[in-house]
């Protein structure tokens, strides 16, 4: 039986934010900066455990321990070889590291001096360099070739194009590890200074404290900056959530390049002086690692853990006898969550799963649901001083009215989390710019939405046609660019279509030129070749006579996605070996399926079996009779 019920208790966390607010934010002395957030708690406890870093595969019982005061030591390491590098305060460390202890100490050395800008070392090189060059990155610290041979690769022609960068510096000693080498960042970084930072700056709450770039962006990448007031408001907010309470153990396995890593699975834990457990490089990916999922929860005594639904998809059985009773929940968000995955997750656990919703815009964690009797189809209340609200908007998509409790319309949101604005390039170097994002103090999400009376918010859709592919972001518009740079193609449009395992993937409908033979396979190769990422490889191509489009002449892409949706439920039933008329329709924002059966085929043995195939994905369904 699901945890998730609906009953008053949750009035509890309603009461909780509300007494938390009864202070004023300002009032609670927080740590101006990340730095200061270190050293807060390597001063409160010196020999505690901050990192459980592990080797991955089946070395799980191998790990590096950091204490504080050693995690401490290695972040003004970092920060006095940054300076040493020539790095002025308020530089650029630009970082396309996978996740090692060298990572965790490179990040937070450089918010200590000056910017931190991880960047997905998986994207196309292009867009590496545009990130980098928008960002001003004067020290690039990357894979050597004994970590990672191929992003060393690709880091060397990113470097190459990159006139301003200052110095590269490589990480080839897995989890902190110093190995010969010039350019060796651990070496380097082990013959600097380590008991404090030896400069005489010190960055304010109100400075940059990172850079993230988002999904959907062509030409200049999207670049979200953080303040460091912001990072530090969401790691005490999040510590206010049950979840966190006490002694908190977090598995860490998504990449520090996303916001999720750094602000749930290492800042919120470091804040209060707990623990996070890194998976190691390819953290979830990590095929021999999450063989023994439940074997590293119980050894390390996990208390909660972040992930994608597609994590929860994949995570093996409880083995018999292994001892989870440290878990308390498990926190997911970033894409929409199937039923099916929260009901197995729940009843095999024993405990709940934590919903939220988050933005990079808005430091990532911007809801989060009670820990007892959730609101059902909710992810949550805003976290405390956070205010949500559906808007009304006009044509050009500016707020022009508050919509009424329970109606839906464009979440905006306001609060110490919400960036200043994307980094845009100017005359005078680029700056974060609020126009068309930020009305009023209200950043405007572009998500589909509702909140009730109680507060409480509702996803109905997502006005962005960003297509999320197991927790990652990817812009429809990249792939339609490669499509339509075949030479056979000439109308291009991509939509999201549900996955059982990502959640959603790229299917691409193409209209073909006069006389072309449709040839699919090669249009795939095509856009492999030519795609931003692999990621961003459309699943399915289907050639089309033409494209719907808008009164306006846009292309009408709910119509598309009601068509994949259509697609993919008539293979569903073609698999069941049942027949049956398939419609797809909007309600309430979100794709409603009506499944009319033609034969006497459809028993309910056989309902119960395709009601179970259907569960896998996140959009509603019905059965019905055709007359």
């Amino acid at each position: 039986m699901s945890l998730t019920t609906n009953g008053s208790r949750s009035k509890t966390a309603i009461l909780r934010n509300a007494q938390l607010e009864s202070i004023p934010l300002a009032d609670r002395d927080l740590p101006a900066t990340t730095y200061d957030l270190l050293t807060r708690a390597a001063e409160h406890d010196h020999d505690a455990t901050a990192l459980q870093l592990l080797p991955g595969g089946s070395r799980w019982d191998e790990p590096q321990t950091w204490s504080y005061g050693e995690l401490l030591r290695r972040v003004n390491q970092s920060a006095n070889l940054y300076a040493t590098l020539g790095l002025n305060p308020g530089g650029t460390v630009g970082l396309m590291l996978p996740n090692t202890g060298s990572t965790y100490a490179a990040l937070l050395g450089a918010q200590a001096l000056g910017i931190a800008n991880p960047v997905n070392p998986m994207l196309a090189i292009d867009h590496i360099v545009d990130i980098f060059r928008l960002t001003n990155a004067k020290i690039l610290v990357a894979p050597g070739p004994n970590l990672d041979a191929s992003i060393w690769r690709k880091a060397c022609e990113v470097a190459a194009r990159l006139p301003s960068l200052q110095a590269m510096v490589t990480v080839d000693g897995g989890l902190g590890t110093p190995t010969a080498g010039g350019n060796d960042f651990d070496r380097l970084a082990a013959t600097q200074r380590s008991d404090r930072l030896d400069f005489d700056y010190r960055p304010k709450a109100s400075d940059i404290a990172a850079y993230f770039h988002t999904g959907g962006t062509t030409g200049t990448p999207k670049v979200a900056p953080h303040t460091h007031a912001s990072e530090v408001y969401v790691a005490w907010a999040l510590n206010q959530h049950p979840v966190f309470e006490g002694e908190t153990v977090v598995l860490s396995g998504l990449p520090l390049f996303h916001v999720n890593a750094i602000l749930i699975t290492t800042l919120a834990p470091l804040f209060a002086g707990r623990t996070a457990v890194s998976l190691g490089t390819l953290g979830y990916r990590d095929r021999e690692a999450m063989a023994d999922f439940w074997k590293i929860v119980e050894r390390y005594r996990v208390t909660t853990f972040s992930a994608v639904p597609t994590v929860y998809a994949s995570l093996p059985q409880v083995p018999e006898g292994v001892d989870i009773s440290s878990l308390r929940a498990g926190i997911v968000g970033a894409a929409p969550l199937p039923t099916t995955v929260r009901s197995h997750f729940e009843t095999t656990t024993g405990v709940p799963m934590v919903e939220g919703y988050g933005l990079t815009e808005a430091t990532c964690a911007n809801t989060i649901s009670p820990m007892v009797d959730p609101r059902e189809g909710s992810v949550g209340l805003p976290l405390p001083y956070q205010r949500i609200k559906a808007v009304r908007t006009d044509s050009a998509g500016l707020p022009i009215a508050d919509c009424d409790p329970g109606e839906a319309g464009i979440l905006a949101i306001e609060g110490p989390c919400v960036f200043p604005g994307y980094l845009r390039a100017g005359p005078n170097g680029a700056t974060p710019d609020p126009t068309g994002t930020i009305a009023d103090g209200w950043l405007l999400t572009g998500d589909l939405g509702r909140v009730d009376s109680d507060g409480f918010v509702y996803l109905t859709g997502r006005a962005k046609d960003v297509i999320i592919r197991g927790g990652h972001n990817i812009d429809p518009r990249l792939i339609e660019d490669a499509l339509l740079a075949h030479p056979d193609v000439k109308e291009a449009a991509v939509v999201a279509r549900p996955d059982a395992h990502s959640g959603e993937v790229p299917a691409a409908y193409v209209v073909l030129r006069k006389g072309a033979e449709p040839n699919l396979e090669a249009l795939r190769a095509w856009a492999a070749e030519h795609a931003s990422e692999p990621a961003a490889v459309p699943r399915f191509i289907h050639s089309v006579d033409k494209i719907p489009i808008t009164a306006v002449g846009k292309v009408h892409k709910l119509t598309l996605v009601h068509d994949s949706i259509r697609r993919l439920v008539e293979h569903e039933l073609q698999v069941s070996g049942l027949v049956g008329d398939v419609s797809v329709t909007d309600e309430g924002g979100r794709p409603q399926v009506t499944i009319r059966f033609a034969t006497d085929v459809a028993t309910d043995r056989h309902k119960d079996e395709l009601a179970d195939h259907l569960g896998k994905y996140a959009f509603s369904y019905r059965f019905d009779e055709l007359p």
